[in-house]
């Protein structure tokens, strides 16, 4: 248990600037991204589908939010994020969570690379001159960039934040390394006096408890137009990122979760959210990988985390303002190190070229545009790639029987990659009057397979030969019993269905 709150303690600390951070980038105030944080964090931990994830406030959601808020304002957000968990919620009922597994291995490692990627590039924005404290003492204007020796010392604390997270395990594991690394570095900082960017200098985080807020926006049509897109974008990204959040996680622990119930879990708690001033929010990796490493593997962590933020809120803020900035990038920089699937780098010469060349893609386009529209052209690639490959695999084998009739023995998939391959195969103006196509090794998936059987059979009506098909699974025979002699009766046909169900007209296998 005192694992559990610990990590959750650590969490809690790496929070505040994130969600600070990702509130700045949505065009919102602080506030608005500690109470999402707060909010989504609690009731994902509470009813989530993987116990030790992590969830609140992400820069993939942010992004998508500044457009809407810059043009219509908060309440719109607001109303967006409801719509948002509905949506969510819907998705999980129908068990639409069940389609990640549809994610090949290759882009789960562009993921989860990119991320790391993006994780880092994050942390950069803190070697800049936060706030006109830092400003003043250092003659330089807020935005610029670090030089000199206030950079030297911010990089020196970033070290020695790393170092003890990396040290510490080896002598103890009482306290989790990261709190640790944050305890010490923001003693030293605050017993010394030294002048480095602190948490304060980011934003004020105090503030009251979250107040039930009903989205001042109309009821009507033309706002439902407005907010629909938004929503949909929203709910499909925090949907992504959380249930491939969840797959992660659940191989390092090595426990299963349930795909629908964390998608029902982000629904409800976008939906509250929404309705006590939250900008909503999605399953942090970062985070989620503290939590995990920190020894967090139950809802408790997740609970103490969001119970912490509150605190830090209501009660702490004074407190928490003074953890330096160095502090906190080291914690992210070791996640950043240990969310990088640095094997992917060794094994690029050894998987097929294809995979290299899918896992590459995702990694740059996550960096270049965000995790999901690099995990969608993942998918479409690797599938356009896998009905390549099927679609060269089919190729027939032929004899002639003892009638004199010339057997085609069909091998590969015949779908609507392969059917031009399929009509290359044959030859009808040289075949003998009697042919007989054998599906025994192959397998007939869609309408287009069938369409390519009946344009196959059309051309050797032309001829005036006979066509034979045998071994179809018996839904194709179902389907090609009207058509007279094409099929050939036997009893030991393959049992497997087709994706649809098609029509047949009268002599002919035809699609409708």
């Amino acid at each position: 248990m005192r694992t559990e709150v610990l990590s959750g303690l650590t969490v809690a600390l790496a929070l505040v600037p994130e969600a600070v951070a990702f509130a700045f980038v949505a065009g919102v105030h602080p506030l608005v991204g500690l109470y999402a944080a707060f909010i989504v964090g609690l009731i994902t931990a509470l009813i989530g589908g993987r116990p030790g994830m992590i969830s609140g406030a992400t820069g993939a959601l942010a992004v998508v939010m500044v457009s809407l808020v810059a043009q219509h304002g908060v309440e719109y957000l607001f109303a967006t994020v409801v719509l948002m968990g509905i949506l969510q919620i819907g998705a999980g009922i129908f068990r639409l969570g069940k389609f990640i597994r549809l994610v090949p291995h290759p882009v789960m490692l562009g993921f989860v690379n990119g991320l790391a990627i993006v994780i880092f590039m994050a942390q950069l924005s803190q070697f800049q001159v936060p706030g006109s404290a830092t400003s003043a003492s250092h003659g330089l204007a807020s935005g610029q960039w670090l030089s000199g020796f206030p950079l030297v010392l911010m990089l020196a604390l970033v070290a020695l934040t790393m170092a003890i997270i990396w040290i510490l395990p080896r002598f103890t594991t009482v306290i989790p390394a990261p709190l640790a690394g944050i305890g010490i570095v923001a003693l030293l900082v605050i017993g010394f006096g030294l002048d480095v960017p602190r948490v304060g200098d980011l934003a004020s985080i105090e503030g009251g408890l979250p107040a039930f807020h009903i989205p001042t926006v109309p009821l009507n049509w033309e706002t439902f137009q407005i907010i629909l897109p938004y929503a949909l974008i929203l709910a499909a990204i925090g949907l992504i990122e959380s249930l491939l959040t969840l797959n992660l996680v659940g191989e390092i622990t090595g426990e299963k979760g349930g795909a629908s119930q964390e998608c029902v879990a982000q629904g409800v708690a976008n939906t509250v959210t929404g309705f006590f001033g939250g900008m909503g929010g999605c399953a942090m990796i970062g985070q989620s990988m503290i939590n995990v490493k920190s020894g967090g593997r139950t809802r408790l962590s997740g609970v103490t985390a969001a119970v912490f933020l509150l605190i830090f809120i209501l009660f702490a803020s004074g407190l928490i303002e003074l953890i330096p900035l160095a502090a906190l990038v080291g914690v992210m920089f070791m996640v950043v190190i240990g969310t990088f699937a640095w094997r992917s780098l060794t094994i690029l010469r050894k998987i097929p070229l294809t995979d290299a060349l899918v896992m590459l893609l995702v990694t740059v386009t996550t960096v270049l545009t965000d995790l999901a529209i690099a995990v969608v052209v993942g998918v479409i690639v690797s599938a356009l790639a896998y009905a390549w490959n099927n679609a060269t695999r089919i190729h027939a084998r032929t004899q002639t029987d003892d009638l004199g009739a010339k057997v085609y023995r069909i091998e590969g998939p015949l779908f609507f990659g392969s059917t031009q391959g399929f009509a290359d195969l044959f030859t009808p103006e040289a075949d003998p009057d009697l042919v007989v196509v054998d599906f025994a090794d192959s397998r007939v998936v869609d309408q287009s397979a069938l369409q390519a059987i009946e344009a196959l059979a059309e051309r050797y009506e032309a001829e005036g030969k006979t066509l034979q098909l045998r071994h179809l699974s018996r839904d194709c025979h179902r389907l090609l019993k009207r058509a007279g002699q094409l099929v050939a009766e036997a009893g030991d046909d393959p049992d497997y269905g087709l994706a649809v169900n098609y029509g047949v007209r009268t002599g002919i296998l035809g699609g409708h």
